[in-house]
């Protein structure tokens, strides 16, 4: 598939207008529960555009993009969070916690995070659409790094579903296809998945989206919507932060049932209350996407320009950020190419971008785990931190917490990346005494052989640890090979 150059700027450009709209059409319903009946913005229209951190939030990670291009990881988008995001609160605050305690994603996102199945991070997908317009298998490897600095589970499962259906979006517009493609990319026993195969039940019975939205809450119940008002429906409350599942089926349900009519879609999104601004920014962000700035009416954008206004970056800060969405949809397209490098070629002097053919998730041939796709992949690294070298790939797994007088158990994962066998020494250095507490040595045989994954497991005495926390390195070198890896880690005791 193709997409013009020409078509890709104004989806782009669409993307960030949507993200305002539904954003500022939402905000005064965010955190309310309820049913309610919209037609156009609520807030004082000469305020213009409200400020979101779901547009903005994306601003400091398209800064650590333009610097670090493809090799863009977890660890440099949570330097650029710690540094620029100066506000505490719920899987934000959990995250930025954990990284001022010396742990590093994923465990940020996972570790004592009672929010890390929240809201927080499926509404910074766009980015990584626009920088992976028609290929959803790159824009869901960019979601997880982003996800996993202050989320887990159900988050990060929802950012990835999201990042999915906004880059497939570019190339496709029927709404059953492209959340097909979403859904492809996550384990289908998920709750966000089933959230979404039940909201798509909800429309296909034909149901009022007040009658749908009480039903998709009454079984995947959250606790967004408690949050400035008393639930009134006897709905039930869910699990403290457990709010991605409900919140994206309403997204899905809002979609389905405006039948492509962009004010009614966006209308009912903002109307269902919980996360309101959430499900209508992201939901206009699609629709943008996916029919380009023609969708929205002259009334949507009149009263609110093409402004950005930020709420939760440090400007004090060297960095410049954009001010508006002509300049942001300038930046990315200037990035584009460098997230897309091969699959972006000239034709009659006409720039136009190779999409991929299939946009439903395909397998994976080689891995960590020899697994076969993506969504399996990742369904057991929540707790495993990973690292790659040009030789070899490594990943440790280990309990952040270890009881009073209790082993620390450690597992290491190694995958072999060249053609021939290597030997990998790997130690573990406890920082608090510069002490090699283990040393061993693995023989990786090439990739070509099928044999070139290995695990081995380390136990460490804490006997003699005073301290209540302790911060390790695992290094690990290969021979006659300049590729060397290391992982620090921090472990608390109980």
């Amino acid at each position: 598939m193709k997409l013009s150059y020409e078509n890709y700027i104004d989806k782009v450009k669409a993307c960030w207008l949507g993200k305002n709209i539904g954003g500022t059409l939402g905000a005064p319903f965010e955190g309310k529960r309820g049913a309610f009946d919209i037609d156009y913005y609520t807030h004082d229209l000469s305020w213009g555009v409200l400020p979101n951190d779901d547009l903005d939030l994306q601003l400091i990670f398209l800064l650590a993009a333009e610097k670090y291009g493809k090799a863009l990881r977890a660890e440099h988008l949570a330097e650029y969070w710690l540094y620029l995001i100066p506000v505490d609160w719920s899987e934000y605050g959990q995250g930025k916690n954990n990284m001022r305690l010396g742990f590093v994603p994923p465990v940020t996102g996972n570790f004592h995070n009672e929010f890390k199945n929240s809201c927080g991070c499926f509404i910074r997908s766009e980015i990584w659409a626009c920088l992976t317009p028609g290929h959803p298998e790159l824009a869901v490897k960019y979601a997880y790094e982003d996800g996993i600095i202050d989320h887990s589970g159900e988050g990060v499962y929802g950012e990835i579903f999201c990042a999915a259906v906004e880059s497939a979006a570019f190339v496709e517009s029927d709404p059953y296809k492209l959340i097909e493609i979403g859904l492809s990319y996550i384990p289908e026993d998920c709750a966000v998945a089933k959230a979404v195969r039940f909201a798509i039940d909800c429309c296909e019975r034909n149901l009022d989206w007040k009658q749908a939205r009480k039903e998709i809450l009454t079984n995947y119940p959250d606790t967004f919507g408690l949050m400035r008002n008393k639930d009134q429906e006897g709905l039930p409350t869910g699990e403290l932060g457990f709010d991605a599942p409900a919140n994206i089926a309403l997204i899905v349900m809002a979609w389905l049932i405006g039948k492509g009519d962009f004010s009614k879609s966006v209308c009912i999104a903002a109307g269902c209350g919980e996360d309101a601004d959430c499900i209508a920014g992201t939901l206009a962000s699609i629709m943008g996407i996916s029919h380009g700035a023609k969708c929205f009416e002259e009334k949507w954008l009149k009263p609110i320009g093409d402004t950005i206004k930020t709420i939760t970056i440090d400007l004090t800060k060297e960095f410049v950020i954009p001010w508006d969405v002509n300049a942001l949809t300038d930046r990315v397209l200037k990035l584009m190419p460098v997230f897309l490098h091969g699959s972006c070629s000239f034709e009659n002097g006409v720039l136009e971008i190779d999409c991929s053919d299939n946009l439903c998730q395909q397998p994976i041939k080689t891995g960590w785990f020899k697994e076969t796709n993506f969504s399996k992949q990742i369904e057991d690294s929540f707790n495993t931190v990973k690292r790659e070298s040009t030789s070899f790939n490594m990943g440790v797994l280990i309990d952040c917490e270890v009881k009073e007088g209790a082993d620390l158990n450690i597992k290491i994962l190694l995958e072999n990346n060249i053609h021939q066998q290597q030997w990998i020494k790997i130690r573990t250095i406890l920082l608090d005494s510069e002490i090699v507490c283990k040393e061993k040595y693995v023989c990786l045989n090439q990739h070509t052989a099928g044999n070139s994954v290995d695990e081995i497991s380390f136990k460490i005495s804490t006997e003699n640890m005073q301290s209540g926390k302790h911060e390790l390195i695992v290094l690990a070198e290969s021979n006659a090979k300049v590729s060397r890896i290391a992982i620090p880690l921090t472990v608390i005791k109980k």
